[in-house]
């Protein structure tokens, strides 16, 4: 940033918030665990007001079972002086080991939209084979900053 620029910063409205999550694939899933709030890379797939992850089996998704409120975030990062930010609010269902119809037909549309990304995710030919427990995020608030570096 040269001496004659100065940074704004503004609230991204929900209709850029969303574009932002849907153009890119990783984020960060934070939760509390004892006492304690973790955060983690989780690769991700936006679908509609849902994000869906795959994970491996662990202490995150043994304590989102019984405490599955979390936030998300996803940066879009071109310099310290532009970026975009997206946190989102909501609650995570693991649908993994999961029977209920309803649970079942939300498998089977997560795998159908995981599979668009990566055809040999959940099969034999998975580049990941340990990481097969499918979550889905639903989309229950979403905020977004932005800082722009501007000419004076």
């Amino acid at each position: 940033m040269s001496a004659a620029s100065r940074v704004t910063y503004s609230e991204l409205s929900q209709t850029d918030a969303r574009a932002l999550i849907e153009r890119h694939h990783l984020g960060r899933i934070a939760y509390s665990l004892h006492d304690r709030v973790e955060i983690e890379p989780i690769s991700y797939l936006c679908d509609g007001d849902w994000i869906l992850m795959r994970t491996s089996e662990g202490s995150k998704t043994r304590k989102l079972r019984h405490h599955p409120w979390v936030a998300f975030q996803v940066d879009d990062i071109r310099s310290r002086t532009d970026w975009e930010s997206v946190v989102v609010h909501g609650s995570i269902q693991t649908l993994t080991g999961s029977g209920t119809p309803v649970e079942i037909d939300a498998y089977e549309h997560a795998l159908t939209a995981l599979r668009a990304i990566d055809p040999h995710a959940l099969s034999e030919s998975d580049l990941a084979p340990h990481r097969d427990h499918v979550l889905r995020l639903h989309i229950d608030d979403v905020t977004g900053r932005r800082a722009h570096s501007m000419p004076e």
